[in-house]
């Protein structure tokens, strides 16, 4: 699978660099073609867009993470003259789409997560060296997961279990599941995590599509009893004790998956596209019982299927004081063709 990058960077991937206006937002695209921006690197296949404030500045940056040719993790800085480059993994590593940032080590500043693909046993994270930075200086990675199953699609953070420490869950597809892993006590000196798989199946993959592989995190309190509820593919997750997390389906389908209040209510809505696959763009509210899948109901976004789906965020984008819903569509994806797949994405 491909992910081709446009050499002009839009700000629909840039929340910090996006002018909005109380009623009417105003969109400025930045060009590496026009010097807006730095060329990230070399590669064609972008796979990650991580948004986080990495220099704890108070203004959002974003990391690129790629495949195919190094550098593997690039971080675009926003500085008051536009934007720097610092690479932050030059090495090649074949990095998939997903990451999550959280201050990993306890030194105040957030570190990064990505893992490997479909050529990949391996998830990894970067010890941020704030405030000491230097474009041409490594961030020092350090190893979470070694061996097993390939393929790691999407992580995030989230204190799922309740002990008032973040975890750590990622999919692992080649293993058909998802992974809790809880980060050391020093995780500084060591190489590899303690984690538990908690979920393995279906999680609402088309089968209409050659992509079947399930996808997509998020996390927030679903049920209103005051814990952060984990949120992957078509399912949200209720932990009912130690490691013990019961998946109840929320959709038929699954794939990028958000969460928000777009209307008063006891219960937040979850928004859903099709991922890496053609399916229903939704958002859906719980009319009764969020442990009842039947009381989960769909309103459809679009008239028509989405296309791989495969950018999906919530934001009050217009600053109006409502959550908006951004969606995008793939335009390639196979990898031996020259020409794209949905050029009308």
């Amino acid at each position: 699978m491909t992910r081709s990058v446009d050499k002009c960077l839009t700000a629909g991937l840039i929340l910090a660099a996006i002018s909005v206006a109380a009623a009417d937002p105003s969109w400025r695209h930045l060009c590496t073609t026009n010097g807006d921006l730095p060329l990230p690197g070399p590669s064609t296949q972008q796979t990650g867009a991580l948004v986080a404030d990495l220099d704890k500045d108070g203004t959002n940056d974003f990391v690129l993470s790629f495949r195919q040719v190094a550098p593997a993790l690039v971080w675009c800085r926003r500085v008051k003259s536009g934007w720097d480059r610092y690479v932050i993994e030059p090495d090649f590593l074949t990095v998939e789409a997903g990451g999550a940032a959280m201050d990993i080590d306890g030194d105040g500043a957030p570190d990064v997560v990505f893992g490997g693909d479909w050529q990949s046993s391996e998830v990894w994270w970067w010890e941020n060296p704030y405030p000491h930075f230097d474009s041409h200086t490594r961030w020092k990675r350090h190893l979470i997961k070694k061996g097993g199953a390939t393929q790691h699609h999407d992580q995030i953070f989230g204190d799922f279990l309740g002990t008032g420490k973040p975890q750590l869950a990622f999919w692992n597809q080649g293993a058909h599941a998802i992974y809790l892993a809880e980060i050391p006590p020093h995780p500084r000196e060591v190489e590899g995590w303690p984690m538990t798989q908690i979920f393995s199946g279906n999680a609402g993959e088309a089968a209409n599509t050659a992509f079947k592989y399930p996808e997509g995190v998020a996390a927030y309190d679903i049920d209103g009893d005051g814990q952060v509820d984990l949120l992957a593919g078509n399912l949200w997750f209720k932990h009912r004790g130690g490691m013990n997390f019961e998946p109840i389906q929320i959709a038929p389908i699954g794939g990028r998956i958000a969460v928000g209040r777009f209307k008063p209510g006891k219960y937040p809505q979850v928004v859903i596209a099709s991922g890496d696959g053609v399916g229903p763009l939704r958002w859906y509210e719980c009319v009764g019982n969020p442990e009842r899948s039947q009381d989960w109901v769909g309103h459809d976004l679009l008239d028509r299927p989405m296309v791989h789906g495969h950018s999906l965020q919530v934001a009050d984008i217009d600053g109006d004081g409502n959550l908006d819903i951004f969606a995008a569509e793939m335009a390639k994806w196979t990898e031996r063709q020259t020409q794209p797949d949905n050029p009308n994405a």
